[in-house]
């Protein structure tokens, strides 16, 4: 599946299903934005089963605030609603790869099971 824009009314819809998301933040202007940008769209057609959006910061800036981009690109990476990796910087291909793989590898009643533990003790 190809990348999709996301804007303010349908990111959370696209982050909180079940299955895997993507997301790249990122602007037109920005130099490493423009480079990451193929390998995002590679990994997209490359992984049809994963959802893979992007989110122009200029135009969602709002959403940007909101989800606290202070720096881009900024990536991040959603499985079944929760949010499991969020970092900025530009991946090469082969790390993308790993951080999909990572993703998919996760069990996800263990992370549900920490992320309770951690609520409790908090």
């Amino acid at each position: 599946m190809a990348t999709i824009s996301l804007t303010g009314t349908d990111f959370e819809a696209a982050v909180s299903g079940d299955g895997i998301t993507f997301v790249d933040f990122w602007a037109q202007w920005c130099g490493p934005c423009r480079m990451f940008a193929p390998v995002f769209e590679a990994a997209s057609l490359a992984h049809p089963d994963i959802r893979f959006g992007k989110v122009d910061t200029e135009a969602e800036q709002g959403l940007a605030r909101s989800a606290q981009i202070s720096s881009i690109p900024t990536l991040m990476a959603f499985r079944d609603g929760i949010l499991l990796y969020r970092e900025a910087g530009a991946l090469p291909a082969p790390a993308l790869e790993e951080l999909i793989t990572a993703i998919r590898a996760l069990d996800m009643d263990d992370v549900r099971s920490k992320i309770a533990a951690e609520q409790v003790s908090a």
